[in-house]
C-alpha cells in the first residue's frame, strides 16, 4: 500500500468538512482520523481480518480468506485459557458456548460467585470458520491471544455491568433465551453505536426499528457480494467510526485499550518465540479493534505492557449449549436477529458458492460426498490493494430486484404455521401479507422486502388482538425464516459427572440427551436394578433446576422407600445445568456433600438449615458420617443462636429425625440426644424473653414450648431438670392476648392450672365487654396451643362453641371476620385438628342437634362406691378383683402385705346413711314435733 491510496478521499473528506461544518475543525479531524485508522489497520505487516459477531458477511469472507491466503497461524480474539475446549466441538451440535466456570473465588468480592464466561459459536461466524480451518488443516496452529477468563472479572468494577439493551418491542423471553444464564459473554466484534444520538440517527434515517435490521440492510446485504479488500476497508472504517464517535465512558476505554494492549503483546511474544513470520498469519479481531489507536498496536508496537497474574481462583472450562435466542439476550441484539443471519448465510452460500469450513465429523452438518482436507500452502506475495472504499461509498445502493416465489413461500409458509398455532389465518391472509410485504419495502427506499419487512407485515396482517397459544406471530416468522436452533453438547464432550450420569441412567433405555420431556417409569419391585436409577433421580432433582427432573409418582422420606416411581425428565433441555454440575466434582454424590456442607457451613446458616442438611444427607446420601458431622455442627449453631426465628423448623426436623433413628437405629446418635439437652436447656432459657418481646409471633413460641413438652420424657432421662421449665413458665410475663392463652395452656399441661381455671377464664373474657374484642386473638393462642398440648383440643372446641353461643348478633357478626382472618392466618396447619376435635364431639345428625348437649355441661357421673371403713367392698366397687385375686395377690406378696381377702357382707338396702347417722334424723324429728 503505497502513501497515497488514499489521497482522493482525504481530499473529498476534508471538502464535505469544510462544506458542511463551515471550515476546519472537530468534524475534519473525525473523518480523516477514520482515513488514518484505516490505513493504518492494512499498512500493518502482519494481516487484520476485522469482523462482527455473528455475521454471515463476515463469515463469508472469512472463509473466502482463509482459503486464497492459507496462513500458517491464525490469531483469534478469544479468551486464552478456552484453547484446550475447541478440539470437543466437533463432538457437538452448534450453536454452543465455550464456557469457564469458577464456584469458588479467590480474590474476587465473595457475592460474585459463581463466576462464568461464555463465548458462544455457531456456524454462520467468523470465529467458528477461523477454528474449523485451523483444526482441521494440518501444520496450522491456532492461537488464542484475548485476556483470560480470569483478566475478565479483574477488569470490572462489578459482576452486574449492564449489557446492551434489547429490543423494548420484542416479546417476553423463551426457554432457551436464558441458556447462558447469567454468564458474562465474551465475542467477536461488538459492533454497535456507543454514541445514542448516533444510533437513533441512523435509525431514523434508515427508516428501521432496531440496530440489528440497520446492519442487515446496509451492511451485510452490501457485503455480501463484495470483495476482500472492499470487506476488510468498509469493516475498519465502521469500527473507527464508531470508536471515534463512542462517549469517553473511562472505565469501559480502559477496558477496551487494554485488551487490544494484551493481544498485540500476546502475538509478538509468540512470534517471537516461534519465529513466525507475520506474512503467513492471520489476526481475526472484531472491527472495533481492529481500528485501535494505542501504542501498542501492531507489529513493531511498544512493547510497556504487564500483564498482571491471574488470580487465586480455580477454573474449570467446558462446553454448554447455545441458542440463537440465548445469544440474542445475551448481547442486546433483537429478537430473531441471529436466526435470521443463519437463514442469510445459507442463502449466501447457496449464491456464492463458496465452501464454508466445517468440523469433521461435527454433528448436525451436512456434507456432500468426500471432503479433502486443506494444506496449508506458502503464501505468494499479493499485489497492493487499490482504495475501495472510494468506490464503495459513492455507488448509490443496489436495489435488488423482487423474488415473488420466495416471498410467496414465505407467506404461504406463515399462514401455515398460524393455522397450526390458533389463528384463524386464510389465503386472503396470505395475499395481504404479501401485498402488505412489498408496500413496506417500497416505503422504506427497498425493492426487495428484507425478512424484517416480512415480519412487520405479517404480524400487521394476522395477529389479532390476542395470541391464541404459546406463540405470537413475530415468533412465529423467527421460526419460519430459521428457527430458534439450539445446540447440544455431545457424550463425548461432556464432563466425567454428566457422562456418569448417562451411564448410570442408562437401565432406563430412554435418550436423555434429546430436548423435551420423556416419561421414566420405575417399578422397583420388579426390577430392583432400578433402585439405583432412582437414587440417581433424587439427587438430580434436588441439585438441578425444576423441571430437570420432576417426580409425578412417588416421594422420599426418612425411613420410607416407594416401589414405583414415575418421573418427568429433560436432562436435554437442562443440560447446561448438568454440565456445570461436573465442574464442581466428578460425581453427584460428591457434589452433594458439597452443596450440604457449604449449606451448613455458610455464615447465615440456622439451626433449622443444619437440621434440613442433616435430613438432606440421610435421605438422598444415606450418609451417617456426614449426618453425624453435619448434627454436631447444628448443636454449635443452636448454643450461638439468640433468637427464636427457626424454633417451628427446628421442631420439626428434630420430630422427623427422632421418629427416624427410633424406628431405624438400635440407639439414638450422640448428637442428637445432646442436641435435645442442649435444646431443652436453651429454649428453657429463651422462653421468658420470647413471651414479652413483640417481635416473637405466638406460633415461635409455641414451637418452643412444643419442643419443651414433646421432647421433656428425653431431656429429663438425659440429666435435664424440669425445675428449669417450672421456673421459665412461672417467669414469663405476655402482653398479648394470643400468647397469654399460650402461657394458660402451658400451665395447664404443667398441671399449675386446671381446666375448671381455664373454663373460667374464658368465661370471665366473654362476659367482660371490655376484653371481647381481643377474644379472637386468645382463641388463636389456643390454636396454637395444640402444638405443644395437643390434648387441648377439645378444650378449644369448647371456647370457641360458648363464643357462638353466648354472643348475640350484633356482636357476633362484626366479630367473626377478625376471628376467621386470625385463626386462618395464624394457624391454618393446626385447623384440620380441631376440625377433627369437632367432628368428634359434635353429633352427626342434624336432628340430633336439638337434644344435643356439650359434653362440657353434662352432669358430672356419680362417684363409684368406696370401699367400707371394715374393708368390705360396697355394692358397685371394683369386682375385677374379687373375680380374679391372683394379681391382687402377687402384688401383696411382692410388697409383703399380709391377710387374707374378706367376703363381702349382703348389700344393705334402704337409708344407709340414716341407720349408720341417726343423731341427725332424731334431731331432725324433735324440730318437727315442736309446736
Amino acid at each position: 500500500m503505497n502513501e497515497g491510496t488514499f489521497t482522493a478521499l482525504r481530499t473529498q473528506l476534508q471538502e464535505a468538512a469544510a462544506a458542511f461544518a463551515d471550515g476546519p475543525g472537530a468534524l475534519e479531524g473525525i473523518l480523516l482520523g477514520i482515513v488514518d485508522d484505516v490505513d493504518r489497520a492494512v499498512r500493518e505487516p502482519l494481516e487484520i481480518f476485522p469482523v462482527c459477531h455473528h455475521s454471515p458477511a463476515s463469515a463469508l469472507a472469512m472463509a473466502r480468506r482463509l482459503r486464497e491466503k492459507q496462513p500458517k497461524v491464525v490469531y483469534l480474539e478469544l479468551c486464552e485459557d478456552m484453547a484446550p475446549l475447541l478440539t470437543e466441538l466437533r463432538n457437538c451440535r452448534l450453536p454452543v458456548a465455550v464456557q469457564a466456570f469458577a464456584t469458588e473465588v479467590d480474590g474476587f468480592p465473595a457475592e460474585w460467585a459463581p463466576l462464568s464466561v461464555v463465548a458462544p459459536l455457531t456456524e454462520a461466524s467468523a470465529e467458528y470458520q477461523a477454528i474449523a480451518y485451523a483444526l482441521d488443516t494440518p501444520g496450522v496452529e491456532l492461537v488464542l491471544v484475548d485476556r483470560s477468563s480470569d483478566h475478565v472479572f479483574q477488569w470490572q468494577e462489578s459482576k452486574d455491568e449492564p449489557a446492551e439493551p434489547a429490543d423494548p418491542d420484542a416479546p417476553p423471553a423463551e426457554e432457551e433465551a436464558t441458556l447462558h444464564g447469567d454468564s458474562v459473554g465474551v465475542g467477536i466484534g461488538d459492533l454497535r453505536p456507543r454514541f445514542a444520538e448516533l444510533e437513533e440517527h441512523l435509525l431514523r434515517h434508515g427508516r428501521v426499528r432496531h440496530w440489528s435490521e440497520w446492519w442487515h440492510q446496509y451492511v451485510e446485504l452490501p457485503l455480501g457480494d463484495s470483495d476482500h479488500d472492499t470487506y476488510r476497508q468498509v469493516m475498519l472504517l465502521i469500527g473507527s467510526l464508531f470508536r471515534r464517535l463512542a462517549p469517553g465512558e473511562a472505565h469501559r476505554v480502559r477496558v477496551d485499550e487494554d485488551r487490544e494492549r494484551y493481544m498485540w503483546t500476546r502475538m509478538r511474544r509468540h512470534m517471537t518465540a516461534t519465529g513466525t513470520d507475520p506474512a503467513d498469519a492471520l489476526y481475526v479481531c472484531g472491527a472495533f479493534h481492529a481500528a485501535s489507536r494505542v501504542a501498542e498496536f501492531g507489529v513493531h508496537g511498544a512493547d510497556t505492557f504487564e500483564i498482571g497474574p491471574p488470580s487465586a481462583t480455580k477454573w474449570q472450562h467446558g462446553l454448554i449449549p447455545s441458542s440463537h435466542a440465548a445469544i440474542e439476550a445475551q448481547f442486546g441484539l433483537a429478537a430473531g436477529s441471529v436466526s435470521i443471519a443463519a437463514a442469510q448465510w445459507a442463502k449466501n452460500l447457496k449464491r456464492t458458492r463458496v465452501k464454508p469450513y466445517r468440523l469433521a465429523g461435527q454433528a448436525g452438518t451436512k456434507t456432500t460426498g468426500r471432503t479433502a482436507k486443506a494444506v496449508a500452502q506458502a503464501p505468494t506475495a499479493e499485489p497492493a490493494a487499490p482504495d475501495r472504499l472510494t468506490g464503495f461509498l459513492q455507488r448509490p445502493p443496489v436495489l435488488d430486484r423482487l423474488d415473488e416465489a420466495e416471498l410467496l413461500g414465505w407467506s404461504v409458509e406463515i399462514v401455515r404455521a398460524a393455522r397450526r398455532n390458533g389463528y384463524l389465518a386464510s389465503t386472503a391472509d396470505a395475499i395481504a401479507v404479501f401485498e402488505t410485504s412489498i408496500l413496506l419495502a417500497g416505503m422504506r427506499d427497498r425493492a426487495r422486502p428484507t425478512p424484517y419487512d416480512f415480519q412487520d407485515a405479517a404480524v400487521t396482517c394476522i395477529e389479532k388482538d390476542t395470541v391464541p397459544g404459546r406463540r405470537d406471530v413475530r415468533r412465529l416468522v423467527e421460526i419460519m425464516l430459521g428457527g430458534d436452533r439450539v445446540g447440544q453438547v455431545g457424550y463425548d464432550a461432556l464432563p466425567p459427572l454428566a457422562r456418569d450420569v448417562h451411564d448410570r441412567l442408562a437401565p432406563l433405555n430412554l435418550k436423555l440427551q434429546q430436548r423435551g420431556v420423556q416419561r421414566a417409569l420405575l417399578d422397583m419391585a420388579s426390577r430392583p436394578e432400578l433402585r439405583q436409577c432412582s437414587d440417581v433421580l433424587w439427587m438430580l432433582r434436588y441439585l438441578m433446576p425444576h423441571g430437570a427432573a420432576r417426580t409425578v409418582m412417588g416421594e422420599r422420606r426418612l425411613g420410607e422407600r416407594a416401589l414405583q416411581e414415575s418421573w418427568d425428565l429433560a436432562l436435554g433441555t437442562h443440560q447446561r445445568a448438568l454440565i456445570e454440575l461436573g465442574y464442581e466434582g466428578v460425581s453427584i454424590e460428591q457434589v452433594l456433600e458439597q452443596r450440604l456442607r457449604r449449606t451448613a457451613y455458610g455464615p447465615q446458616a440456622t439451626t433449622a438449615t443444619v437440621l434440613k442438611a442433616v435430613e438432606d444427607a440421610t435421605l438422598y446420601l444415606g450418609s451417617r458420617r456426614l449426618a453425624d458431622e453435619l448434627g454436631r455442627h447444628a448443636l454449635q449453631v443452636l448454643a450461638t443462636e439468640r433468637s427464636v426465628d427457626g424454633a417451628p423448623e427446628v421442631l420439626r426436623r428434630v420430630r422427623g429425625l427422632l421418629a427416624y433413628y427410633r424406628t431405624s437405629e438400635p440407639s439414638l446418635p450422640a448428637w442428637i440426644e445432646s442436641f435435645v439437652k442442649a435444646g431443652y436447656a436453651h429454649y428453657c432459657t429463651l422462653l421468658p424473653t420470647a413471651f414479652a418481646d413483640d417481635d416473637a409471633s405466638v406460633r415461635q413460641v409455641a414451637a418452643m414450648l412444643g419442643f419443651l413438652f414433646s421432647m421433656e420424657g428425653l431431656a429429663l432421662s438425659l440429666g435435664c431438670d424440669r425445675n428449669q421449665l417450672e421456673l421459665a413458665v412461672a417467669q414469663s410475663r405476655p402482653g398479648e392476648a394470643a400468647k397469654t392463652a399460650l402461657l394458660w395452656a402451658a400451665e395447664n399441661q404443667l398441671g399449675h392450672l386446671s381446666r375448671a381455671d381455664l373454663r373460667a377464664r374464658c368465661d370471665e373474657l366473654l362476659g367482660n365487654p371490655l376484653t371481647l374484642p381481643a377474644y379472637p386473638r386468645y382463641l388463636s393462642g389456643f390454636l396454637h396451643a395444640l402444638e405443644p398440648v395437643p390434648g387441648l383440643a377439645d378444650f378449644a372446641v369448647e371456647a370457641v362453641s360458648n363464643a357462638f353461643a353466648r354472643l348475640p348478633d350484633p356482636v357476633l357478626l362484626p366479630w367473626l371476620p377478625t376471628l376467621i382472618t386470625t385463626v386462618r392466618g395464624g394457624g391454618a396447619d393446626l385447623a384440620p385438628l380441631l376440625i377433627r376435635e369437632a367432628g368428634r364431639i359434635f353429633p352427626g345428625r342434624l336432628a340430633a342437634l336439638d337434644t344435643w348437649v356439650p359434653p362440657w355441661q353434662a352432669e358430672p357421673a356419680t362417684a363409684a362406691a368406696r370401699p367400707s371403713h371394715d374393708g368390705t367392698a360396697a355394692p358397685g366397687g371394683v369386682p375385677l378383683l374379687s373375680a380374679h385375686p391372683a394379681t391382687c395377690d402377687a402384688v401383696a406378696d411382692l410388697l409383703g402385705c399380709e391377710g387374707g381377702w374378706r367376703t363381702p357382707a349382703p348389700s344393705r338396702t334402704g337409708a344407709v346413711l340414716l341407720a349408720r347417722h341417726p343423731q341427725t334424723a332424731r334431731a331432725l324429728e324433735e324440730l318437727l314435733a315442736t309446736p
